[in-house]
């Protein structure tokens, strides 16, 4: 028999009258053991000597910084912790974590590396290497646990064209490691992309020869398949998407080189497939987030007030954002908490980051703090809950 050791159960202990707290010795110390048993028996339990109910919950209330070391333990123990139900368990629980992961840069933006912050401001690790060599105007969207990074190109050193990739990886944030995707149909960069019923879609881009895109598609993780659907009315580049009750909003950006910024939002209905546009959407806009149900971006033109849209009403009002100096100094957005964090582009003499609690009181939204400080310069950022 082997002895397993894991965390107090947080619930009902009339449901666990077993000797949880003694149960669980080491997660490291038992792995081969364990994998061995599990190879000579293919139907032994979870965890021996407890139900596999039970011992589901013990797993699943292990710490989320743990989830590797017991994914390494068997096949068992890594698809249980990959899948929904244990999600289910987690949030039954109330032992979900919310972490954010920040890609940063050093100053000539030649290289970058994620980096992982915990809810109450703690940096907790740097992720590994992503796969491929350093692109630029990729794009990254959030599914389920994971996040997925798609296309962008490299500048070849030679002439500096762009070598256009087509390229996509998957961070899993329970396992800490990467892994490669099916390929895009078409390589592009500087397009949309977002999640929306459990699907990623890219929209438009720049392509390999340098031409506009109109051309969209859409990820099934089931399938691991791209699948080219309707195409955008006009050619977009440089937008960007996000969902709203399914439904898909694509906006900012421009359909040609030489034609300016439009205020089009392209929608895209899956039920319907097909795409229906609305006139009111932003210009130009260096960041955007969802909080909750809201979109909030930054426009080029104005770095000192957030455009919020409301999609019930198809309206925005603006807040503006409290610092001063030079309006050419942009943000990078990051949400955490419920609360949507600015990460300044730039090196701002005794700049703290802000964070802005739409939720709060009138007079006290914006609050600084000194807990957030990337590495070097904030590119991007998505937030997982696990």
């Amino acid at each position: 028999m082997i002895s397993l050791s894991v965390p107090e159960f947080v619930g009902p202990r009339a449901q666990f009258d077993i000797p949880i707290r003694n149960t669980m010795a080491s997660l490291g110390k038992v792995s081969a053991a364990l994998s061995l048993q599990i190879q000579l028996d293919s139907h032994c339990p979870i965890i021996p000597g407890l139900p596999d109910d039970v011992a589901k919950r013990c797993l699943a209330l292990l710490p989320r910084s743990d989830f590797p070391l017991a994914a390494a333990v068997c096949k068992t123990w890594r698809s249980f912790i990959q899948s929904k139900e244990f999600l289910a368990i987690r949030k039954q629980g109330n032992k979900l974590e919310e972490w954010m992961f920040v890609l940063t840069s050093d100053a000539e933006r030649s290289e970058g590396r994620w980096e992982v912050w915990g809810a109450s401001g703690q940096k907790l690790k740097v992720l590994p290497p992503m796969p491929g060599p350093v692109k630029t105007g990729f794009a990254v969207a959030v599914l389920e646990s994971k996040f997925v990074v798609a296309g962008g190109y490299v500048t070849v050193v030679d002439g500096g064209s762009k070598n256009v990739s087509d390229d996509v990886y998957q961070y899993d944030s329970r396992l800490n490691r990467w892994s490669s995707l099916a390929k895009m149909n078409v390589a592009r960069y500087n397009f949309a992309c977002t999640e929306a019923n459990g699907l990623i879609y890219v929209v438009g881009g720049v392509g390999s020869n340098g031409e506009s895109l109109s051309s969209v598609e859409v990820y099934d993780p089931e399938k691991n398949i791209w699948s080219l659907i309707e195409s955008l009315r006009r050619p977009r580049w440089g937008c960007f998407a996000c969902s709203f009750d399914g439904m898909l909003y694509v906006m900012g950006g421009r359909s040609s080189f030489t034609i300016g910024n439009s205020r089009v939002v392209d929608i895209y209905s899956p039920e319907k497939k097909s795409w229906c546009e609305m006139k009111n959407g932003c210009v130009m806009v260096t960041a955007h987030a969802m909080l909750g149900e809201k979109l909030i971006c930054i426009e080029w033109k104005n770095q000192r007030k957030l455009a919020i849209f409301d999609s019930v009403d198809k309206s925005w009002h603006s807040v503006s954002v409290p610092v001063s100096g030079s309006s050419a100094v942009g943000f990078c957005f990051g949400i955490l908490n419920n609360k949507l964090l600015l990460f300044s582009m730039s090196k701002l003499p005794g700049y703290k980051t802000l964070f802005y609690d739409p939720d709060a009181p009138v007079g006290s939204q914006w609050q600084q703090t000194s807990l957030f400080k990337p590495s070097g310069f904030c590119l991007c950022s998505v937030t997982i809950t696990t």
